[in-house]
Order: structure tokens, then sequence, then C-alpha cells
């Protein structure tokens, strides 16, 4: 293989198909036509929406859609400058500016989503019969009166909307702005938390406890700004819970994701029955690989012995993962292809650049981006297979439109954890050397850890924390004893888990950004295993059938989508049949 690129030879994305930059005279333009189209959509249909037929509610449902286009495409660009560099004071202001004036124009607007919550089932149901124009809409007006019954009264409402600039998205930007501005002096060299991050998959250990050592050090002279952070988006989203007479503080979420609570209760439950079979059974296996009896926090992800540390060039990793996706479907190799043939990736790491991966979807008018920082690792290699797996879901979804294109984050996870899992298995099948498919299956049986026990056991961790943080504000040693009894519960008996780990909670920004989204990684896996399983087993017209599941976006609800490939997630066996997956993994680890 080649030496890995450079960060100055990797992709950087070009922005200019949103906007030619910040000073662009079309952000101006687009807001002040957003100012015109909200105002006379409020002067127009405020207190009208049930007196409408069913084609003149869905020809204000278009209006509400061509609004919605346009202020994604402002909030996207203004989030990926400022994810470019989160350190910076003009990105982080200009991100803050068009967030605010955003908020202003949607308040304008959302005596919309009110009115149409405040539409009885019986009345919207005739309107559906009379016009194909408003049935077309139906999947997204089904969506948006999910919350129907929970909803406050009109004024209430708009003034949490009109707030939360200065709440709950005040508070998330000053974790970004923090964790962002962090450094790490390891190796007498400066980085930020990324780079730190990544070290502790060294082969060295004594740079991984270095590094483990560093990062403790940093984030303990932060941990009561994050904890204060974590304390105030808690209570606030049990002051907001609370008057919507939401009772647990994960069913909005579970709501939102249009999955039953019970689903995701089988699924944390066959997740922690699992621990010893699965994630404490493998790491006693590392532990004797490594030739430890326990291994600390810092080892988890070391490299195994014998394994290939060299760099993996991103030309390399790019073609790896085309011909794996080219292999299963030559149309998503080609839509996946598009983002390599235009500047649509942001793949170097930089100081201040937002840490860790993403795929942004955008607008379906425009395109996503995806944003990566490339070490030329393996796991990066998989880590561009899954992100790409999103931009290829996001695509083929866009042609649902503004409102019908998201899906559900349960959902959300499938095609990227699929293209990972097609990367994969393309890699497995040409190693011949019996060493080298030791290591990839410990190398993906560890992925898949991270993936289904830990993302589990993050999932606890947010629910024990909000469940704790009603009997009364939380210490930063709350915080990190009930981190560190998770923890051991999910690693098992080969960890000796010591107090300086407490800390590690604070940089993880899903508890903030989305609180108890995790959960959602652990579907993603286990539903691609079973996927995976159906399409060894019938693989013909199976990636038809895939292509169009992702082509729905948020028109269809899991069970619809699951249909044609014959699994339901609501069948109690469903869970074990993913976990099973790993178990055979850990199974031919063993016997090797």
């Amino acid at each position: 293989m080649n030496d890995m690129s450079t960060p100055a030879e990797l992709p950087v994305w070009d922005l200019d198909d949103l906007y030619k930059g910040t000073s662009d005279p079309a952000i101006e333009t687009d807001c002040k036509w957003l100012e015109e189209q909200a105002g006379a959509f409020r002067e127009n249909w405020a207190g009208r929406i049930a007196t409408l037929s069913g084609d003149e509610l869905a020809t204000v449902i278009a209006t509400y859609e061509a609004m919605s286009d346009r202020t994604g495409r402002l909030m996207a660009f203004a989030y990926l400058t400022y994810a470019t560099d989160m350190s910076d004071g003009v990105r982080t202001r200009f991100f803050q500016g068009i967030q605010e004036r955003i908020n202003g124009l949607t308040a304008q607007t959302l005596f919309f989503s009110i009115e149409v919550n405040h539409l009885e089932d019986a009345a919207l149901e005739e309107l559906y019969g009379s016009s194909d124009a408003l049935a077309h809409y139906r999947p997204w007006l089904r969506d948006l009166r999910t919350m129907r019954d929970h909803m406050l009264s009109d004024d209430l409402e708009r003034m949490l909307h009109e707030r939360s600039i200065t709440a709950r998205s005040a508070w998330t930007r000053l974790f970004d702005d923090t964790i962002a501005r962090l450094r790490f002096t390891i190796g007498g060299k400066e980085m930020p938390s990324q780079d730190a991050l990544n070290l502790l998959s060294d082969r060295d250990r004594a740079k991984r406890a270095e590094a483990a050592a560093e990062l403790a050090r940093v984030f303990g002279q932060h941990i009561e700004t994050f904890s204060l952070i974590m304390n105030t988006l808690i209570r606030d989203k049990q002051i907001e819970d609370d008057w919507r007479h939401i009772e647990k503080p994960e069913n909005g979420r579970h709501m939102v994701n249009q999955v039953e609570p019970e689903v995701v209760q089988a699924l944390r439950d066959a997740v922690f029955d699992s621990f010893p079979r699965i994630s404490h059974r493998y790491y006693r296996l590392k532990a004797k690989w490594l030739g430890m009896d326990r291994m600390e926090h810092w080892d988890r992800n070391a490299a195994l012995p014998d394994s290939d540390d060299r760099a993996i060039a991103w030309d390399d990793g790019v073609k790896t993962v085309l011909d794996a996706y080219a292999g299963f479907s030559g149309d998503m190799a080609d839509i996946g292809r598009r983002f390599f043939d235009n500047a649509w990736i942001d793949a170097g790491p930089r100081p201040g650049k937002s840490p860790g991966a993403f795929a942004h979807p955008v607008v379906p008018s425009a395109h996503p981006y995806l944003l990566l920082n490339y070490q030329g690792k393996v796991r990066d290699v998989m880590t561009l297979a899954h992100e790409l797996g999103h931009g290829v879901h996001q695509v083929l979804a866009s042609d649902q439109g503004a409102l019908m294109c998201d899906t559900p984050l349960t959902l959300a996870e499938t095609a990227s954890v699929f293209g990972e899992m097609l990367t994969f298995r393309k890699l497995l099948d040409e190693a011949s050397d019996p060493k080298q498919r030791r290591l990839m299956l410990a190398s993906k049986t560890e992925d898949m850890i991270n993936t289904v026990v830990r993302q589990t056991a993050f999932y606890e961790f947010e629910l024990r924390l909000h469940r704790r943080r009603r009997d009364g504000e939380l210490s930063a040693e709350d915080i990190g004893k009930v981190w560190l009894d998770v923890q051991r519960e999910s690693l098992g008996p080969a960890f000796d888990l010591r107090d300086d780990y407490a800390t590690y909670w604070c940089y993880i920004g899903h508890f903030v950004h989305v609180p108890f989204y995790v959960y959602a990684y652990a579907f993603g896996d286990c539903l691609v295993n079973a996927l995976y399983a159906e399409y060894q087993r019938a693989p013909d017209g199976f990636a038809d059938k895939y292509m169009q599941m992702l082509s729905a976006g948020g028109t269809l609800r899991h069970k619809d989508l699951l249909a044609p490939f014959g699994l339901d997630a609501t069948d109690p066996r469903f869970w074990g049949r993913g976990l099973s997956v790993i178990e055979g993994f850990i199974d031919e680890l063993e016997q090797m």
C-alpha cells in the first residue's frame, strides 16, 4: 500500500453548491425571500387550516415545503462552515447568526404545525379521500401528528420555539466550542481531541497509556463545565417532558423515531443479556492475545499483535469501498462515486475541525456532504464505508422531497452499517492467509461490539443519568460513577477500569446533541445482521428491494420497510438473530 495521503492532499469539500462563502449576497437574498414568504404564509393561512379543502391544504403544504428546503439550505451551509473550524470565531458567529435568523422566521410559520395537530383524525381522513395531492403528504402528516397528544397551548409552543436558540441550542454550542478548543500534549506534540483519541488504538502500550492519562487530565480540567452542560440540558428536558406529560425521558425519542418503546426495551434487554456471551468473552480473548491478565481502558481498542498497521492511502480506501458497493449493486456504487467525482467530502483532520465523522443530508435541491477525519487506519476505511452509506441513502431518499426524505433514526443507520458490512465481507473473502482472516474477524467483532454493546451501554448511561437527575443536580463525581458502573457491566471482568476513566463520557456529543439517539446504532447493526443473513440466503432480487427500501425515506415505518425481507423487529427473536452473528464470529475466533 502507498503511504497515507497527507491532510493537505485529502479532499476538501466545496460548499459553493450551497453558497459562495459567508459573504455571498445570495444568503441575504434567500433570507429576505423567506421573510416575505413567512409573513405572507402567516397572513394568508393562520387560523384557517381547519377550513381548507384537501387540495387547498396540499397547496399550503407544498408552499411550506419550499420554505423548508430554503431554510434547510441556509442552516446546512452555516453548520458545515462552522464544522470546518469550530474554533474560528467568525464561523461561530455566522452559524449563530443564521440560527437566530431562521429561528425567527420559522416562529412565524409555527402556527401551521399547531393547527394541523388540532385537526381531528376523522376530518383528516375525509380530506385524504377527497384529494390525491394531500394523500401524497400523508406520511409527513402522520409523523407531524406523532406528538399530538403532548402538545402545549399555542402560545407556549411558540415561546418554546423562540427561546430554543438561547436555551438548548446555546448549551449545545457551548459544548461544541469547548470540545473544539481542547488541546492535548502527547509525546511533546500538541493536538486536538480526535488525534489524541486516535492514539488509544496505537500499537505501543506506553503511547496509549500516555494518551489516556493526558485525555483524563484535560477532560478533568473541564469536567465541571461539561457536568453543568449535562445537568442543565437534562433538567431542561425534564421540565418540558413534564409539561407535555411524557412519562419517561426516552419516550419522546421513541415517538420521533416511530418505534414502539417495547421494541427498544427488548433490544436493550437482549444486548445486556448477551454481555457474558459477547463482550466479556471477546475481551477475555483479547487480553490473552495481548498477554495480559487484566486490561486497562486504553487497551480496549489496542491494535492486535501481528496486525497490519501500515497506513492505507486515501485512494486505496476509496477503491476498496466502491468495489465492495459495486459487488452488491452497480447503481449503489455509481451514486457513491459522485461523492468522489465532486467536492462533497472533507476528509482530513485539522485543528478546530469537528471530530468524528458525519453525513449531512443538506436538502433535496442540493446534495449531501460527508465529513471525515481520515488517518489511514482500517477503521477509517470502515468509517468511509459507513458515511458513504448514509450519503447514498440520502441521495436515494431525496426524491421524497424536503418534508419526507428524512429517515427515522432507527433506520437511518441501516444503509451506513450495511455499507460497512459489504466492505468487510469483501475484504474477508479476499483474505487467504489464516492469520490475516483472524485479525480481520477480530477487528470486525470489535467494531460490532463498539456499535451494539458500547452504544447500548451509552443508552443505559443516559437512562440512569436522566432518572437520577430528578433527585437533584449531579456532581461530576456522580456522573462519573454512573459512567463507570455501566462500563464495568458492559466490558466485563477482563478490564480494570480505574477512576481516571470516569471523565470519558464528556466528549460524546450524542448525549448533548440528540439525547437517546445512541440506541439507533445497535438497532441498525442488529437489523443489518439480519438483513445480510437474508441476502446470503436469497440474493436474487435482494439489491433491488434494498434500494427501494432506502428510496422510501421517511414515508414508511420499520415494520413496512422490513416486511419485503420477511423480517419483523417486534418479534422477540429478531434481536437474538442479529446478536448471534457476533457470537458466531467469536466462536470462530476461539477455534482459530
